[in-house]
């Protein structure tokens, strides 16, 4: 695959895929919560299984990251589901958000670049 094939703000380098069981859900407001996500932009698909209660996310992580996703998830009445695995998958991706967020704005330095040399000041120099 390649970006041509993703949504607008999505590069294929910083995709990532996640996936969390949520309580509180109902069609009520499932609707809103996955349309409201659907919109962000860095999103490139949202989908949520009914039977298993999660929804499955892919993203840009140097655009979007999952804190913003749950502030969306409990605006519209949801929560992530309490239990040890789901707390540890949410902090993992936390982490490799981050991760990605940071590499994506770092600016590399080539170390095969000569070092930058001052000119020197003859009236400084001293003389032997």
């Amino acid at each position: 695959m390649n970006n041509l094939t993703h949504r607008a703000g999505v590069k294929e380098a910083n995709l990532v895929i996640r996936n969390l069981r949520l309580n509180n859900v109902s069609a009520a407001n499932r609707h809103a919560l996955l349309d409201e996500i659907d919109h962000l932009f860095g999103i490139d698909d949202v989908s949520y299984n009914d039977e298993e209660n999660k929804i499955y996310l892919a993203y840009d992580a140097s655009n979007l990251c999952l804190d913003g996703i749950e502030d969306i998830i409990q605006k519209h009445g949801a929560e992530i589901h309490d239990d040890w695995w789901t707390h540890t998958k949410e902090n993992y991706y936390k982490f490799i958000d981050k991760n990605i967020k940071d590499n994506a704005e770092h600016i590399p330095v080539c170390c095969h670049k000569p070092p930058l040399v001052r000119p020197i000041n003859k009236r400084t120099q001293s003389h032997k």
